[in-house]
């Protein structure tokens, strides 16, 4: 049998497949051969065995060869197939900023408006900006909040902008007012998270017993009614490392006006952002002595949810033009 013509003839994977079962199926080419060796001298079965693996051997890797040259074809085929010119004019209508950068460039509004000067930095950090300076110790149990992507010599996509804050204040002396906006990475994945995200963080530093919680409770209360109308704003004990004391602020339910709902389990509160009173730890490690100062962060997906009434966080990065048409 001429398995080399054959096999070079084959131009689907279907025929390859009904070809492999031909030579190698029960009933196929070599089980018919291999059964040939009753008939043959004892002289001769061991040269015919050994001829005949080998043309099994050498079919077999022609059959995988040619099955990979077909495979690729195939790809190749369905690849552009289903291949979109994203280059191409839209006529459907006017474009428009994404949810997520209206809700970010009105809150950089609102703070660039009061005197904050905005910050950037790297995406990709070192520990002692992303943790240690920030009161976040190796082995620190709050450091599993924010698991991220590591890569070799201790650097990481940043979990937090607060690196921002860090690297402001090594290089500047107070007083100083900032904020920190941009993309941030943990590993969460679900309605109300994903592996990027956005957020906006906040820092005031000046001289000691300058700034007190209650100029923090001041500029987060109204900048919560600029962002989202007449709502009502609590500020609730918590823990955060790199602050002391610290706050979890909540905003009434902007779906049931505070009577209690699904949103918001019922409570007729949500929650929005932390902040707090800057921990000593914080300055000690930038080398600031004899000042206080106030910080706070926010998820601005959280708040272009809220604000949008979108209820599920992944629909903000798939491309869903049923909800991006919206926002023209």
């Amino acid at each position: 049998m001429d398995i080399n013509g054959k096999i070079s003839q084959i131009s689907t994977l279907a025929d390859l497949d009904a070809l492999k079962s031909e030579l190698f199926g029960k009933k196929g080419y070599f089980a018919e051969e291999f059964a040939k060796m009753k008939t043959i001298p004892p002289a001769e079965k061991k040269d015919f065995a050994a001829n005949l693996n080998k043309q099994k051997g050498e079919a077999s890797a022609l059959l995988d060869s040619k099955r990979m040259v077909l495979e690729s074809e195939a790809l190749k085929a369905e690849i552009e197939a289903e291949n979109i010119d994203v280059s191409l004019f839209s006529t459907t209508g006017e474009g428009s900023l994404h949810p997520v950068n209206l809700a970010m460039e009105a809150i950089v509004d609102y703070f660039y408006g009061m005197n904050f000067e905005l910050k950037t930095g790297p995406l990709v950090e070192d520990d002692f900006h992303n943790f240690e300076a920030l009161n976040l110790p190796k082995h620190h149990p709050a450091r599993e909040m924010q698991d991220t992507f590591y890569f070799k010599d201790e650097t990481l996509l940043r979990t937090h902008t607060s690196p921002v804050q860090i690297r402001t204040m090594v290089k500047e002396k107070p007083p100083l007012k900032i904020i920190a906006p941009g993309a941030v990475f943990r590993r969460d994945y679900d309605l109300t998270h994903t592996p990027m995200f956005h957020q906006v963080e906040g820092l005031a530093v000046d001289g000691e017993n300058k700034i007190s919680f209650a100029n923090l409770k001041f500029i987060l209360e109204d900048f919560l009614t600029y962002f989202f109308g007449d709502v009502d704003v609590r500020f609730r004990p918590s823990f955060f490392p790199f602050t002391e004391p610290s706050s979890e602020v909540d905003i009434s339910c902007v779906f049931c006006k505070g009577k209690g709902c699904r949103v918001c389990s019922h409570t007729g509160w949500l929650e929005v952002l932390g902040c707090g009173i800057v921990d000593p730890n914080v300055f000690k490690a930038v080398g600031y002595e004899n000042v206080s100062g106030y910080a706070f962060g926010l998820g601005v997906e959280r708040f272009a949810m809220l604000k949008y009434r979108i209820s599920d966080l992944r629909s903000l990065f798939e491309g869903d033009l049923d909800l991006l048409e919206q926002f023209r």
